[in-house]
């Protein structure tokens, strides 16, 4: 039997702010956070690497739009096919930030954005940016790496204001009553992910800082170079093993990840974990080739 008054309720306003009469929403304000950490984290990486801020300047750009693009389309074929190829506003709705209803359109922002879709995403506009700017890929590859998990994890945190992505009923005494869902005690999986993700950005920031500067224990296990795909793939790794198993914890997005062995979630972070193994591996091996 459930003892609410030892879990923590959770009923925050999905506005952080508002600003002349327009409401700013948490999600979009950690969206804006987490772009503008990777920003500065890679713009700083990027000096390290003794690259110019004029290839730097074109980066930001590319990474937003196939982020967004990607997430965007990640989320609306692979979670809801059905809903929007349903008629012509619903696949309007894809590409716009409004809604359709019986009233006319809304303005609501984009509802539903899939990480492993945004992935993707980032991962094409990153190809299209190195042939415009000739930056090496896999150099452009390993510094967004080092920094994407910051990204995730303010992501995750706008998942948790927005009582979206909640996780299974449990006695657990960290549990969270989401009140805009139900009074049951469940797993804040949103909470797992970003605090897994936020130890991860220190775990890669660490391996190339002190890789870099030749410390022992980092050295032994990376050179802090970039160009080999060894962050790149220690990114892929770590971010959706985390992924696959805390997806146990929390509720299917959809009804028809019910009949599946698996959810969506962790059938998509399959082929990624298995790509970001292989790129962790070969990264060292040329790691070791050029030491």
């Amino acid at each position: 039997m459930y003892h609410l008054l030892s879990f923590i309720s959770w009923s925050p306003s999905d506005v952080a702010f508002r600003i002349l009469g327009l409401e700013i929403h948490w999600y979009s304000l950690c969206w804006l956070v987490g772009l503008a950490g990777a920003y500065f984290m890679v713009k700083w990486l990027y000096r390290q690497e003794k690259i110019s801020d004029e290839k730097f300047e074109p980066l930001f750009f590319y990474c937003f739009f196939g982020i967004l693009i990607g997430a965007r389309l990640g989320h609306c074929f692979f979670y809801e096919p059905e809903q929007y190829l349903s008629s012509w506003y619903h696949f309007v709705e894809i590409f716009v930030p409004m809604e359709h209803a019986a009233d006319g359109w809304h303005f609501t922002g984009f509802r539903g954005l899939a990480s492993h879709g945004g992935t993707l995403g980032l991962i094409i506009a990153l190809w299209l940016y190195v042939r415009r700017t000739k930056v090496a890929l896999w150099s452009v590859l390993d510094m967004i790496a080092i920094a994407t998990p910051l990204t995730a994890c303010c992501i995750r945190l706008g998942n948790l204001m927005n009582s979206e992505i909640i996780g299974k009923p449990t006695d657990l005494p960290w549990a969270f009553i989401f009140e805009r869902v139900d009074m049951l005690p469940r797993h804040p999986g949103q909470l797992y992910e970003a605090m897994a993700y936020l130890l991860f950005f220190f775990v890669m920031f660490h391996f190339y800082y002190y890789g870099k500067k030749g410390n022992g224990f980092f050295r032994r296990y990376t050179s802090g170079q970039v160009g080999t795909g060894f962050f790149f793939g220690m990114c892929l790794t770590l971010i959706f093993t985390a992924r696959f198993f805390i997806e146990f914890t929390k509720e299917n997005q959809v009804a028809f990840e019910d009949s599946l062995p698996l959810d969506m979630g962790q059938l998509l972070s399959l082929p990624f974990i298995i790509a970001g193994v292989f790129y962790l591996i070969r990264g060292k091996k040329k790691e070791h080739k050029q030491l």
